[in-house]
Parts: structure tokens; sequence; C-alpha cells
């Protein structure tokens, strides 16, 4: 089921059907610190195997977001930004407030994520540093 929500000119959806996935390459292989270089086939993986959420003013893609989720206990958000020519106009706090409280994404246990520089903008929704560090571990992929 695809999810729509309207702020003015601009719109947020679920729909996969709906994404530009050129305009998704081109950001996440050329312009993001941590997806550069990329390869098409994963992304287009990552995107089949997500809950996406696109922003659009009108047709146009302005913005993407994932969120890798079993539905029931946790989510891994990922993958998100706002072009740079529509930044300023609080379309990823409005992306993030939307995201946090689409229907289907509630009760978790655990939102995760990683940044290296949005830290403001994620503690406005509720994220913290790792509260017990000792607790998480991880294993670095070859990607």
């Amino acid at each position: 089921m695809t999810h729509e929500w309207h702020n003015g000119e601009y719109t947020i959806s679920t729909d996969r059907a709906r994404i530009d996935l050129n305009v998704v390459l081109d950001y996440l292989q050329n312009q993001a610190y941590w997806a550069k270089g990329r390869a098409r086939e994963v992304i287009e993986r990552s995107i089949q195997h997500s809950e996406n959420f696109g922003v659009y003013r009108g047709t146009v893609q302005v913005g993407f977001a994932r969120i890798v989720t079993d539905y029931a206990t946790f989510a891994y958000l990922c993958d998100v930004f706002i072009l740079p020519s529509e930044q300023g106009r609080g379309l990823g706090k409005w992306l993030m407030a939307t995201m946090l409280s689409h229907p289907q994404l509630q009760g978790f246990r655990m939102w995760y994520l990683r940044t290296r520089d949005a830290h403001d903008l994620y503690r406005q929704f509720g994220f913290t540093e790792l509260q017990e560090p000792e607790r998480s571990m991880e294993r670095p992929g070859d990607l």
C-alpha cells in the first residue's frame, strides 16, 4: 500500500514506481559521501528491499530516503537526501516527521541511523548517540 503526503507544491510518496532512479543514482553515486561509487545494481536492490520515501516538487524528484525494516521491531534509516537546489525549505524536517509518523512504522524497539554531519537534524527527532555502545557491534563489509 502506498501513502502520500502533501505540503504546498511538494509531495512525499512511498510509491516505488514513482522513484526517478536517475536522480537517486546521480545523488548517491556522485554527491553522497556515504555512497559515492556505489554500483547501480546495489542501489536498485536496496530500493527493492526497503520502504522508500520520495520527495517531489510537482513531478520532479527532489529528495529521497529509505528505511530497512522488519515492520515489527527495528528500522534502519538510510540514504536520506534533499537535492541542494531544494535545501533550506524545511523538506528534510518534513521528510523525517513523515517517516517517523508512517502508520506501518510504529512501535519499534529501535530506530538506527548513521551520519557524519547531520546530528543536529536527527536530534530534533529523538535520535541520540548510542546509549549503550558496549552492546552494539558492527561487521564492516566490503562495499
